[in-house]
């Protein structure tokens, strides 16, 4: 439990729904609700005293529920399932679906680029973005089966969209690595960039925000990548080959002042 509480006005403002908290702060308080049962407290008492429909109609659903959950007893799963369910979840679904995609999606457009282009390539332009779209879009609420119970938990939205596309790529650049090894195909080349953006926008979102950080980094690729490449018709040195070091120092950078500061996220002052 943090030293630091909660305001009241948070508090309430959580409690009777208010539009004008910004994301960042509702993402701080539900991460500092977690851990502090005070603030907990706190927030069962106001939304009792300002939303009184919304405490009467909780109360509702569990006198409702109540008996059924007692009444439900589950069928003892079979070996084969239990084994199954051990190591497996419906939500993997989308996960393991988006981890092929990317990695035959990566190659497909690195063979697609030709060999020995020097050529700006629209793809490793945009490649910073385009792997968090599909991540996105594979746990959406058509998708994933656990959308609305992971859509109700702390953080959700683009901060557990960068996070699962680390994941992702986490698992999908170290194969494209050694296949590219194997291969001379550089698939690895479009996605390590995506990589290292996405640790660097979480380490500066510990900062001043997830969104904000988003916003910057996208900027500094805009000013400092695309807009020259745009210009010049050819290639920077980041985005070609040579230029792979250099995501990797930024990816080791970002995934330290991640780790470093991996509680930030509960700390409220941050996202004032």
């Amino acid at each position: 439990m943090n030293a630091e509480h909660a305001s009241a006005r948070l508090v309430v403002g959580y409690a009777r729904g208010d539009a004008d908290l910004v994301a960042d702060e509702v993402w701080a308080l539900e991460a500092h609700l977690e851990g502090c049962r005070l603030c907990r407290d706190r927030l069962s008492d106001a939304v009792t005293a300002e939303a009184p429909a919304v405490a009467a109609l909780t109360e509702a659903v569990w006198s409702d529920l109540g008996p059924q959950l007692d009444a439900a007893v589950p069928a003892p799963p079979r070996r084969y399932r239990a084994r199954l369910s051990a190591w497996t979840t419906p939500a993997m679904t989308p996960w393991l679906a988006m981890v092929l995609a990317v990695t035959l999606l990566a190659l497909l457009l690195d063979l697609a680029a030709g060999p020995g282009s020097d050529r700006a390539s629209l793809v490793l332009l945009f490649a910073p973005v385009l792997p968090v779209c599909g991540v996105a879009a594979s746990w959406s609420r058509g998708l994933d089966p656990a959308y609305e119970l992971t859509a109700s938990t702390p953080r959700a939205g683009l901060h557990l969209v960068l996070r699962r596309t680390a994941a992702v790529l986490a698992v999908v650049i170290p194969a494209l690595l050694a296949g590219g090894w194997a291969t001379g195909v550089t698939a690895a080349q479009w996605l390590l960039p995506c990589l290292a953006l996405t640790a660097t926008t979480l380490a500066l979102g510990g900062v001043i925000g997830v969104t904000r950080a988003a916003v910057a980094v996208a900027a500094g690729w805009a000013a400092v990548v695309l807009a020259p490449t745009l210009a010049t018709s050819r290639t920077a040195f980041v985005l070609r080959a040579e230029g792979l070091p250099v995501w990797g120092l930024l990816l080791a950078l970002g995934v330290g002042v991640v780790i470093a500061r991996r509680g930030a996220y509960t700390v409220l002052g941050a996202h004032r």
